[in-house]
């Protein structure tokens, strides 16, 4: 199944015009971080096993996702609902 999570653009963190998607396919078990852009966008492809931690920043109103993989790159996504981060982190750990 895949799972898409966008943020939201009301966060005041740069998302108001191309707020940042995670994307989770877990018949690949790959996670997909993309941040659009003007013309097209950043894309991050990440497999499960590479995953060394997940962790939530919770805010008033939304989270800030933290994806740590096992080789030392971070990925940073911010502005999605508390529950969207929850669960989120759940279908990752």
């Amino acid at each position: 199944m895949i799972y898409k999570f966008y943020a939201s653009r009301v966060s005041g963190d740069g998302n108001s015009v191309f707020p940042d998607e995670i994307i989770i396919d877990d018949e690949e078990e790959v996670l997909i971080y993309r941040k659009p852009r003007v013309i097209g966008c950043k894309e991050s492809r990440v497999r499960f096993g590479a995953i060394g931690s997940v962790s939530i920043q919770k805010h008033l109103l939304f989270a800030d996702i933290y994806i740590e993989t096992k080789g030392g790159r971070e990925i940073v996504a911010k502005g999605f609902t508390r529950s969207d981060a929850e669960e989120i982190a759940s279908l990752l750990g």
